[in-house]
């Protein structure tokens, strides 16, 4: 979000909102690199489950529904990963729809050390996911799930590649992040969707939906990308 536009919505938002849409948004400032952004998270992980409760920040809500409407039974059957995890807000909607299998993968030791204390995860990777391989086999999983972890100097475009790799062939992969980053994260607006269409020219997978959602974080939308994996 622009500087100007943060401005205008900060006198339309209820105080408390204003001030933690500010402090998350210190995590996507326009130019952070990974690591700037990371270092943000090891401070600011105590203040992030406040900023982004439930009602305000209602991506994982959104995700988790998406993913329990794609399997309607069999939850506890399918074997799902978490990525961008945070303290473990996807995790604990999917739970609440009967998804038991869930990994995670989050790059912030002090994020991970928050999830591990609520007990959500049977594997936790320290891991940003990326260029590099990831420390998980090929075809682990029936659902990759990302929620939130697509902005500026966090998942690169590439990291679409392990996500592929790592998802099961008919398996489903669910991506929720904020509309706007679609075209003022520069990478993005050059690379995230074109790059998505060449993966399904190429016969990587299908898309199921792509769904504009209102009330993402706070006030502002949210877009749902939905993919069978071939």
């Amino acid at each position: 979000m622009s500087n100007s536009r943060g401005h205008t919505k900060d006198l339309e938002w209820k105080s408390d909102d204003a001030i933690a849409y500010q402090q998350n948004a210190r995590a996507f400032r326009k130019g952070i690199t990974t690591d700037e952004a990371m270092g943000y998270y090891s401070q600011y992980y105590q203040q992030y489950e406040e900023d982004l409760r439930p009602g305000r920040y209602n991506g994982p809500r959104i995700a988790a529904d998406a993913v329990a409407r794609y399997y309607p039974r069999d939850r506890d059957q399918k074997k799902v990963i978490d990525i961008a995890a945070g303290t473990g807000f996807v995790a604990e909607n999917l739970k609440a729809h009967g998804f038991t299998q869930v990994d995670a993968l989050e790059p912030s030791t002090n994020m991970i050390a928050r999830a591990k204390e609520k007990g959500l995860y049977q594997k936790i990777y320290e891991n940003l996911l990326g260029q590099d391989p990831l420390p998980i086999a090929a075809d682990t999983y029936d659902c990759a799930v990302i929620c939130g972890g697509f902005g500026e100097g966090h998942i690169p475009c590439c990291g679409l590649y392990e996500l592929l790799r790592i998802t099961k062939p008919g398996g489903m992969i669910c991506n929720v992040m904020r509309e706007e980053y679609l075209n003022e994260v520069e990478e993005y607006r050059e690379c995230l969707e074109p790059l998505m269409n060449s993966l399904e020219k190429a016969g990587k997978w299908t898309l199921i939906s792509r769904d504009v959602v209102p009330d993402y974080f706070i006030d502002l939308p949210g877009i749902v990308f939905m993919y069978n994996v071939h």
